[in-house]
């Protein structure tokens, strides 16, 4: 006579793969994660050869580019260095995209559209697999007060280093020039082990001493990956509270 399975071996079988797959799916989370993090820096990287040409072009200036300021006048805007059209509609975020962004011709070979065409040209070298936006803008106007893409809101994933910690007006490796931000990077960097010059942008995170809600590692620690004047790539540097431009991991300042 044919046996078959009881009811009761059945139930068993059904609980030993429930029990496995409790097991095994945080595992394969954590490794999709790493790998999403691998990527992220891998894109630093990818910027980072770019960077260098740039650099050897324009004499050590970083990319820079203008945008119209909001009290009339046009500055550079360090968030305009890389990438695609955004959706801020300021600073010329919503309106300067892949064609102006210095960067881009040193990163992607790609012929792209004029900005003034209504199609966004997606700029995916500039994109983070990780990137989870923020949970506070620090612009209070509804629909803009968060997002859920600083590559969606902004154009990148990425930021170049160009103020400290205290504010926009803090430059750093973009100096403040008569006419505004701008110019050459200061001619004496410490360490560039340690100077950092394109990072995600959790690494502003507490800028002014806020919190920008930029959760993209974790529930708690905030961490960066980051590019280095050096061009090496560090992932997940720790991001202390509060306004701390020095840590045994990186420096803001030259």
């Amino acid at each position: 006579m044919r046996r078959a399975f009881t009811l009761i071996e059945l139930l068993v079988v059904i609980a030993i793969m429930a029990l496995l797959m409790g097991i095994l799916l945080p595992t394969l989370s954590h490794a999709r994660f790493a790998a999403k993090t691998t990527v992220c820096g891998s894109r630093l990287q990818q910027i980072g050869l770019g960077l260098s040409s740039y650099l050897a072009d324009f004499k050590e200036a970083l990319p820079q580019a203008k945008g119209p300021l909001p009290s009339g006048g046009d500055s550079v805007i360090g968030a305009l260095f890389g990438g695609k059209k955004g959706i801020l509609p300021f600073y010329g975020i919503d309106q300067i995209g892949a064609e102006r962004r210095p960067l881009n011709k040193y990163i992607s070979s790609k012929i792209v559209a004029a900005d003034e065409d209504p199609q966004v040209v997606e700029m995916e070298e500039f994109k983070s697999p990780v990137d989870k936006g923020c949970g506070n803008t620090g612009i209070p106007v509804p629909g803009l007060d968060q997002t859920n893409s600083y590559y969606d809101f902004i154009g990148s994933s990425y930021t170049l280093n160009d103020h400290s910690l205290e504010g926009e007006w803090a430059a750093t490796l973009v100096p403040m020039t008569a006419n505004g931000p701008g110019g050459k990077m200061p001619q004496q960097i410490r360490d560039t082990t340690k100077t950092w010059v394109i990072g995600t942008h959790t690494i502003y995170n507490y800028q002014e001493d806020g919190d920008r809600e930029s959760r993209w590692f974790g529930p708690t620690q905030v961490q960066a990956n980051l590019l280095y004047l050096d061009f090496h790539v560090r992932l997940r540097v720790n991001v202390p509270p509060g306004i701390v431009n020095e840590t045994p991991d990186y420096t803001f300042l030259p």
